[in-house]
Parts: structure tokens; sequence; C-alpha cells
């Protein structure tokens, strides 16, 4: 199983798994996990210790069954990503119906360890860009996690990293990655992705009050079993804003014919407007995923080939919809 985090409205991160040495080799860090856990937390360092999976900001370690050491790996801000779920969390994980990873243990910084880390729990299925959805039965499951997330959030609750805020701030972005993705063949009608992006930018402002986001709900971040949803991962893009970022999950995730199941089950029930704008969204992270999943066909950093076809799906259902309009 694979977890990795990963934001596809953004350029492709560099390529979190090392190049191997020549020779055999043997990995240190499940022997810094140990040392650490001896140090802080010794009544679990006699769990045993093995690789679930390395992502942009951290490596993942399965510890024992039910728990996971999550270390930060590649990037500075992994640290506070990986605080702020530490924080939040325990707070919102009773509240929602499908499992999520809660944290157990905070890791201090060490003389070993320079940074924080972390144990939670471990939570089992298949990433959903290796194993998709593929039950119309998926829809409500989505649907009763969003509803349930998708809470005024207080006013202390954490800002997104341009998650959550007014999509017109993305439009940088939305022009580089369709000028990309048509460059690559990728997109047979650049003017109908436009037509959806436009429409969604000039659809009113989200005018509630900011609600709690997961942020980052990209295949890789949702598990499956028996082809319907079990487990959400990765809660380090946790943010409050306009549910709309979220709200473009179903176009991604879900199978063809479930997004208005989706919509039928989701409550409060999105506005006109917020769905306009869900749809921008979901175009933007579109087209992030068949960036990366086209870099991942050619071998290129940052490639995942898994993510290109649920995004290219993704993209001709929205742009087929909008046409239908």
């Amino acid at each position: 199983m694979t977890r990795t985090r990963h934001d596809p409205t953004t350029e492709p991160a560099p390529d979190p798994t090392p190049e191997p040495a020549s020779g055999p080799t043997v990995d240190p860090i499940p022997e810094l996990i140990r040392a650490l856990l001896r140090a802080q937390h010794p009544d679990l360092a006699g769990l045993p210790v093995r690789l679930g999976a390395r992502g942009w900001d951290n490596q993942l370690w399965r510890l024992g069954d039910d728990l996971a050491v999550r270390m930060p790996w590649a990037t500075e801000s992994a640290d506070a990503l990986l605080l702020k779920e530490h924080a939040w969390m325990p707070v919102l994980a009773p509240g929602l119906p499908l499992r999520v990873p809660v944290p157990r243990r905070l890791g201090e910084p060490s003389v070993l360890f320079p940074r924080p880390w972390l144990v939670t729990t471990w939570v089992p299925g298949e990433p959903a860009d290796l194993a998709p959805a593929t039950r119309a039965e998926a829809a409500d499951g989505l649907a009763a996690f969003l509803s349930a997330l998708h809470r005024p959030a207080p006013e202390d609750a954490p800002s997104g990293r341009g998650r959550g805020g007014p999509l017109v701030d993305r439009s940088g972005d939305f022009a580089e990655r369709l000028a990309a993705a048509a460059d690559s063949g990728l997109v047979p009608d650049p003017g109908a992705v436009r037509a959806v992006w436009d429409d969604a930018v000039a659809a009113p402002a989200w005018t509630g009050p900011a609600v709690w986001l997961h942020g980052d709900l990209h295949p890789a971040n949702l598990l499956t079993s028996d082809g319907v949803f079990c487990g959400v991962v990765d809660f380090g893009d946790l943010c409050a804003g306009d549910p709309a970022c979220d709200l473009a999950a179903p176009w991604v995730l879900l199978p063809d014919g479930a997004v208005e199941r989706f919509h039928r089950a989701y409550r409060p029930a999105a506005d006109a407007a917020t769905l306009r704008r869900a749809r921008g969204w979901a175009v933007l992270r579109a087209l992030g995923g068949m960036l990366i999943g086209h870099a991942g066909v050619h071998g290129r950093p940052g490639g995942k080939r898994t993510w290109g076809p649920p995004a290219a799906a993704a993209l001709h259902r929205l742009t087929a919809t909008r046409a239908r309009r």
C-alpha cells in the first residue's frame, strides 16, 4: 500500500523515492524510530516497524498492526502540517463516519531527530488511485464524510495554503496547468475546459461561515475496500474556508454516474453557486493530476502514472456536463 501527499493543483514535486544505491543497503529509519520510541515512548518500542509509504512531506512507517509513525521528511513545511494534525484531529475525528488517522503520541525534537514526529492510528484500505471506488454507494460514503466535516470552524482554525479561498486567486495556476496540459496533448478541447473555469470564477462568492475542509482530497488520500470508501488520510492541509474546495472531490473520486447521487446525499445541499465553484476546483485538480500522471508515464521526477486516469475521466465529465447545460 502506498500513501503519498501532494497537491495536484501545483507542479509535480520532486520524486520522493530516492535512487537505489549500488549493492545491498539497509534503511536506517526503522532503527532510528526504535531509538526515538525507546527514549520518549518506551512502551511502544518493542512493536515491529515496517515501511508504509514515502510521501512528499512525511515518511509513514507502520508500528505494529494498529499504529503508524509519521516522520517529517523532504519539506520544511512538514513540521507545521504534522503539528496541525496533532492539534485538531483528536477534536474532529470522533464526528467523522470514515476512519481517519488519530494522533496518539507526539514525538519531541531531540538530538536523535531534530524535528517533531507523530504516532497515529493506522487506517487500513487501498489508496483510490490504485483501487478506485467502483460502486455507486461510494457516493453515499463520501457525502456522509463531507457532510460531517463541513461544520463551521472556530476562529482559530488554520488557514489553507491556497485552498478554501476565492477561486479567482488561482487563475494564474489554472492558466499554467491548462497550457501545460494542452501542450502535452492531454486536453483535446482547451476551450471547453476554460469555459468551465470561467463559469466557476464568475459564480457568486461564498458568504457563509468558514467550514472545516480536508483541503487535499485527491485519489491517493482516499482509501477503498470492496469498491467503496473506507478511510481518509493525510489531514496536513486541514483548514477552514469555502466548502466548494472539497466539493470538487466527487468529480475526481467517484465512478461515472455517481456525482449526482453525491449531491443528493450531501447535507446541507449545496446551492448552485457553490456547485459552480466546486467545478472550478475540480478542473484545477484534474489538470494537476493529469500532469502528474503524464510525468509518471514518461518517468519524470514527481510523476505518478496512477494519477492520470482518474484526472482525465474527471475532466471529461466536467466538460461534457458543461456542454449539456
